[in-house]
């Protein structure tokens, strides 16, 4: 289970502050959902030459209209290595890198289609199922492909749109994986962070800014995680160890401590959210909380009224009962 852990870890990165205003600036300038380790710093790479070749499994692979889309940002770094996956309802995935990043890009390309496949099992098949995944080389790379130039390194991944309009179908999304990823992550690391931002991806279209974090990120890591048979102890360790010092959490987390002292902990409350909610009330009915939490910025109030309608209980009274699920996690 290093993999998870490691997914964990960086919380604990002395330069917290700096991703945290990262972050903050990414999300304002492309709708940015990260998903973050603790990653070490490394040097910018200087552009190559272009290059025209492109080494690709397939005519039909380098003929993909999307590589076109991502082909300005990548092929001034180098020969591009190009993957087709086949995923989802007769749809097919790009997996694009460089040489260098070649067993970052055959995990990648292994793991895409059971994991558009798991995050279709939990959504459903409204959503387009065929996504764009490239490997950056080097910090000048992912910067592009995310369109910001001032990354923290230690952000291993994140998923990007064009702005898109409310009930329009979301375009340019694609998911970009740091160069450092595929060092410090296991192929696990791996799987469960590419489920997670392609849980992004899917769920896109039926979410707007300012919506609970404690929804976004705590549904995009129960669908990472389910199935893959981590336990609790693997998945929420900080959260586990509170809960055993009886030091219990009082309430949902809120927005502001995803980014702060204790964001490790927030995140892992934020799975076991979902993780409750499911197993108490069903999966399909997680989904449904989902669409309708997502929907719109949210209060105390407006989250009453939608915690009453899907599942038919108070928030008061359902973060209780979360609280005594966790409490029964420990024993």
């Amino acid at each position: 289970m290093n993999g998870v852990r490691r997914l964990r870890a960086w919380w604990s990165a002395r330069r917290r502050f700096e991703f945290c205003l990262t972050v903050a600036m990414v999300i304002a300038l492309t709708g940015v959902c990260g998903a973050l380790v603790l990653l070490p710093n490394s040097t910018s790479t200087k552009p190559h030459a272009a290059q025209a070749s492109t080494e690709a499994v397939g005519q039909a692979a380098a003929a993909d209209p999307r590589l076109a889309e991502v082909r300005r940002s990548v092929e001034p770094f180098g020969p591009i290595l190009t993957r087709q996956v086949a995923t989802g309802d007769g749809q097919r995935s790009l997996v694009v890198g460089h040489p260098a990043q070649r067993a970052e890009i055959d995990v990648l390309e292994r793991e895409l289609a059971a994991a558009t496949a798991a995050v279709t099992e939990v959504w459903g098949g409204d959503w387009a199922q065929a996504t764009t995944v490239v490997v950056a080389s080097s910090p000048a790379e992912f910067a592009g492909l995310v369109h910001s130039t001032t990354l923290s390194s230690e952000v291993a991944a994140a998923s990007v749109a064009d702005p898109f309009a409310p009930g329009a179908r979301p375009t340019g999304q694609r998911i970009v994986f740091s160069p450092d990823a595929g060092r410090r992550l296991d192929p696990d690391g791996l799987r469960t962070l590419l489920r997670h931002e392609l849980t992004h991806i899917a769920t896109r279209a039926a979410t707007r800014d300012g919506a609970p974090l404690w929804m976004l990120e705590g549904f995009a890591d129960y669908t990472a995680h389910r199935g893959q048979g981590h336990r609790f102890a693997d998945i929420a360790p900080t959260l586990l160890t509170q809960v055993r010092s009886h030091a219990v959490p009082g309430d949902l987390p809120a927005d502001q401590d995803f980014a702060g002292r204790d964001a490790a902990a927030t995140y892992e409350q934020a799975w076991s959210v979902c993780a409750y909610i499911a197993e108490r009330y069903g999966q399909p009915r997680l989904v449904e909380l989902y669409r309708q939490i997502a929907a719109a910025q949210q209060t105390p109030a407006t989250e009453d009224q939608i915690l009453r309608s899907v599942l038919g209980t108070g928030r008061d009274d359902f973060v209780a009962e979360w609280r005594a699920w966790l409490s029964a996690q420990a024993t």
